[in-house]
């Protein structure tokens, strides 16, 4: 059995019927130069009520007011990382229902920081040759009536994109 690199993070769905899913322009780690959900890990010690709220804030601008935890999947797929050739994402959802602020394009660039911005994408331009899988999650959520299936997702391939999309 193949031994897998284990990610662990929060992440917010965040989508208006009128611009669409808000994703930042992920520049680090498998999802490079895809579109990805706003947020990430946890802070040592941190709540996941807490890292949610600043993920949010410090990928898109964005501060959350309301959210609701939708549950926890994983994303399985080979990836070459380290002396690993797996990697296992293990993704805590929520669904963001009220915040303030403004979508910023360009994000603050600090130590660690994995978002080079955020913007709107509308459902119909997500697809899996430009977004992450958890992007594709959001939106299987979105189309389905809001109703959130938590069975694990396995990739066969991964493809780590060398150019950008956005």
């Amino acid at each position: 059995m193949e031994k897998y690199h284990r990610a662990f993070g929060v992440y917010g769905i965040i989508y208006s019927s009128s611009k669409g899913l808000v994703v930042i322009k992920k520049n680090g780690g498998p999802y490079i130069n895809r579109f990805d959900l706003p947020g990430g890990s946890l802070e040592d010690g941190e709540e996941l009520s807490l890292a949610i709220k600043r993920e949010i804030t410090e990928e898109t601008g964005l501060t959350v007011q309301k959210y609701s935890q939708l549950g926890i999947t994983s994303f399985k797929y080979p990836w070459d990382y380290l002396n690993y050739h797996y990697n296992q994402h293990i993704a805590v959802f929520y669904d963001v229902e009220e915040l303030s602020g403004k979508v910023e394009e360009i994000a603050p660039q600090f130590d660690g920081q994995d978002s080079l911005g955020a913007v709107f994408i509308p459902l119909e331009k997500i697809s899996i040759r430009n977004a992450s899988p958890l992007v594709l999650k959001a939106k299987e959520y979105l189309l389905n009536n809001r109703r959130f299936e938590d069975e694990d997702t396995i990739f066969d391939e991964w493809t780590v994109l060398e150019n950008a999309v956005f």
